[in-house]
């Protein structure tokens, strides 16, 4: 038996509607779920998973699934720095890239 995973509520929200984005956008282009998974090289059993949001399918198998529908050109946007409004922040506070010893404190640990 599979384990289940336990994600934070909003993760499984975003899931069930990034789902439910796809399951519209396959009946909108009218393509029977036979002809999307045949097309994606998955499981129709997949497609319905995915179509539900399930958090147990590949990340390759959504990916395919957007490739189908003519919408790979999303995932490049996932994680987009240009929309990553706290990692924004934090270089513009010029972090370093590395925190060292004041000169004195490491001459105590020789």
């Amino acid at each position: 038996m599979r384990k289940k995973i336990h994600l934070p509520i909003p993760v499984q929200k975003a899931l069930k509607r990034f789902g439910k984005d796809i399951s519209d956008a396959r009946r909108r282009r009218r393509i029977t779920m036979e002809l999307m998974s045949e097309r994606a090289g998955f499981s129709r059993i997949t497609l319905s998973k995915i179509e539900r949001g399930d958090p147990g399918v590949s990340m390759g198998a959504y990916a395919s699934a957007l490739f189908v529908l003519g919408m790979t050109d999303r995932l490049a946007h996932i994680a987009d720095a240009s929309h990553d409004i706290v990692g924004r922040e934090l270089e513009e506070e010029k972090l370093p890239k590395r925190i060292r010893m004041p000169q004195s404190d490491q001459e105590k640990k020789r």
